[in-house]
């Protein structure tokens, strides 16, 4: 009862009616007789939309790191390329750079005869690796600026003790500066990874068949436009509330060290 409780208000009761409702009226006004056609396609679009959201917002997290680390307190030669890429990445629209890499790197390499026979072509001739690198970018120019504001923004006393019990510089930032760094910003971090969902139909413009694809495929097939892009939003709503109680999650496990 202590969890139902809060749904039991006047004004969220209401909403909730209204929602059943919504989707009791499309259930049985709206065409849905294509869905056992287009299933197994659509399984698959899921499928990649949401290991490309995975290893891109990985990869980038990972690249952001040492960006906002060379931000925060690296030497000018390490400083400003940091700020130059994020102001770059921040500044063009990523649609624009998803572009630029898939036809123009991806049709720069075809005219090298070695990477033509090399092993890496049958990868390099295919959209998702380009896709898979401008996501990745786009979320370390994001997140390389959130991360140079969470270092800065630990507590210099911290590190400070860390030296004075002569902690080496490797220790001191994997058990201190990173953990608190990362902390300060989980809330971000989670509302990135969503907009880093929000990025992905992205990729359907260079031939990538994701969930948005296949939504697209169903219109231009069967001339059914609503139904196709209401189950879309609602596929892209469950995966954002994962995200976002997985990170909740993760913001309460993990302790507040300040």
């Amino acid at each position: 009862m202590n969890l139902l409780k809060p749904l039991m208000q006047p004004h969220r009761i209401v909403l909730l009616a209204l929602f059943l409702g919504l989707i009791a009226w499309c259930a049985l006004t709206m065409r849905w007789d294509w869905i056992p056609t287009y299933a197994p396609l659509a399984l698959e679009g899921l499928w990649t939309t949401i290991w490309i959201l995975i290893v891109t917002t990985i990869l980038g997290f990972a690249l952001a790191v040492p960006l906002g680390l060379a931000q925060a307190v690296g030497p000018w030669y390490l400083s400003v390329p940091a700020r130059v890429f994020c102001t770059v990445i921040r500044g063009t629209p990523l649609l624009l750079q998803i572009w630029l890499l898939y036809y123009g790197l991806g049709s720069l390499f075809p005219q090298f005869p070695w990477i033509r026979s090399s092993e890496l072509w049958p990868y390099l001739r295919q959209a998702w690796p380009y896709a898979v690198l401008a996501l990745t970018l786009s979320y370390a120019g994001y997140e390389g600026e959130v991360m140079r504001g969470a270092f800065s923004g630990v507590a210099k006393g911290q590190l400070e003790a860390a030296k004075a019990y002569g902690m080496p510089r490797a220790t001191m930032f994997r058990r201190i500066w990173l953990p608190q760094a990362v902390r300060n910003v989980l809330p971000t971090l989670g509302g990135e990874t969503i907009l880093q969902l929000k990025a992905t139909p992205l990729v359907a413009t260079i031939t990538v068949l994701d969930i948005y694809a296949v939504s697209s495929r169903v219109r231009s097939d069967t001339f059914i436009v609503y139904e196709p892009l209401l189950l879309l939003a609602l596929v892209y709503m469950v995966i954002a509330g994962l995200i976002t109680l997985a990170f909740r999650r993760f913001e309460n496990q993990v302790p507040n060290r300040r």
